[in-house]
């Protein structure tokens, strides 16, 4: 599997969101979030500062999920990440 140009290949990270004061918010709450965690699987070609099983948060609202292989992964532009762990 090789993601071509400037997408990257995620898995998404479903995470337990706490407050400071050790609250576990539901995900309604965390679904109000504008960006999401995820696993870099594989950068594109064109790709430059995101490598393979970088921890990264991207905006929610893009990319398009698909299965390979009967496995869930998301693809989204390098545009779209916003921090990387």
């Amino acid at each position: 599997m090789k993601a071509i140009g400037k997408y990257i290949i995620i898995n998404k990270i479903e995470e337990q969101v706490t407050t400071k004061g050790g609250l576990l918010l539901s995900k309604e709450d965390v679904s109000g979030f504008r960006y999401q965690k995820g696993k870099v699987i594989k950068p594109g070609n064109d790709v430059e500062v995101i490598k393979t099983d970088d921890i990264i948060y991207y905006d929610k609202g893009s990319g398009n999920t698909v299965m390979i292989n009967n496995e869930q992964y998301t693809i989204i532009l390098e545009k779209n990440v916003v921090v990387v762990l």
